[in-house]
């Protein structure tokens, strides 16, 4: 089989990407325009697997290149991680993350149809669920979906689009609506650590909180903020479900494997159903690295819900997705290893 990835340079394409090449024996189109994604986590993945990794260098939308691509490849399936995804900017460049988001995968969506892919599986968010009622928490996929900013508005508008071309294509897909993702690869060694050769969470201006926190544990930062601590949760800070970066690639081989067992298409969690807070991520950061780092309480940021924690009794029922690294500790400690020997 022959897999398309679209933005398997980033972080979680690249853990995806290699789960794969380690699980399976299909071959991997990689196409990234490289500007969040990093040609070193390609390089990992062609270090390991030369004969089983293409890379091209384009954007995910390009009509003339995709077409150009898959008449000289009998794709059979696509992994779609190729989108914007930070929050804060979607809410201060809408129609960036719209056009990326939606206008480019519709471009995709067409050259899929045209050459009869088979299965489609799509890195959504919990982002589409907005602000859920506390009473629906942790969240069902049958949750209503009111995303409160623009990255999840154009991550629902791409599922139902999905949904829609599922009705009148051959194509069937999964969308993994994930919470919030952390930790590096556990199949890394001090070996390849030492080389900088492993995979993990790079970026080139950091969000995510466990990213950020590790950065301070480094010295790589001075300090950090906590956007808001008054929240209506127990210690005043956001809560989120933080799924380890190794359980998130897994979901995508069985969500790829329960379609080739004949699944209808179909809408999936991927979370813990356990939530953490702002300062007790912190908390744990700071214990698994000895490092206590400066923080401080900085206003809310746009579009940040209260709370987001996930059930996956749907993911696990349908697929058999059982998660292997369900503590924060553990998480914690596999990006703090990572982030160790990254440069700054």
């Amino acid at each position: 089989m022959t897999l398309l990835c679209t933005g398997a340079a980033g972080y979680i394409g690249s853990h995806t990407a290699m789960a794969f090449l380690d699980q399976t024996d299909s071959r991997l189109i990689i196409i990234d325009d490289l500007r969040t994604g990093f040609r070193q986590n390609i390089a990992i993945l062609q270090a390991r697997y030369p004969d089983r990794v293409e890379f091209v260098e384009m954007d995910f939308g390009n009509r003339t290149l995709l077409e150009a691509l898959f008449k000289r490849s009998e794709i059979t399936g696509v992994l779609h991680f190729g989108a914007s995804l930070i929050v804060g900017e979607s809410v201060q460049k809408p129609l960036a993350y719209y056009h990326n988001n939606v206008a480019n995968a519709i471009a995709l969506f067409e050259i899929c149809v045209r050459f009869g892919v088979e299965y489609f599986i799509f890195s959504s968010t919990a982002a589409v669920y907005g602000e859920p009622d506390s009473r629906l928490i942790p969240v069902c996929e049958s949750a209503p979906l009111a995303p409160i900013n623009p990255y999840g508005s154009s991550k629902m508008m791409v599922e139902l689009i999905l949904q829609d071309l599922a009705k009148i294509s051959s194509m069937r897909y999964v969308a993994l609506r994930y919470f919030n993702v952390a930790g590096a690869s556990m199949g890394n060694t001090t070996s390849l650590l030492a080389q900088d050769q492993a995979l993990g969470q790079r970026s080139k201006n950091a969000t995510h909180l466990i990213k950020v926190a590790l950065e301070c544990a480094t010295g790589k930062r001075a300090g950090m903020s906590i956007f808001g601590d008054d929240y209506p949760t127990p210690d005043g800070t956001c809560i989120r479900d933080y799924i380890h970066i190794d359980d998130l690639a897994a979901a995508h081989l069985s969500a790829l494997r329960f379609l080739q067992a004949g699944g209808d298409s179909a809408v999936f969690n991927v979370g813990y159903n356990r939530g953490y807070s702002v300062k007790e991520v912190i908390e744990c950061v700071k214990r698994v690295s000895g490092v206590d780092f400066a923080t401080q309480i900085a206003p809310r940021r746009a579009g940040d819900p209260a709370e987001l924690i996930a059930s996956n009794a749907l993911l696990k029922q349908q697929t058999h997705w059982q998660p292997r690294y369900d503590d924060l500790a553990v998480i914690v400690r596999s990006a703090y290893e990572f982030e160790k020997a990254l440069k700054a």
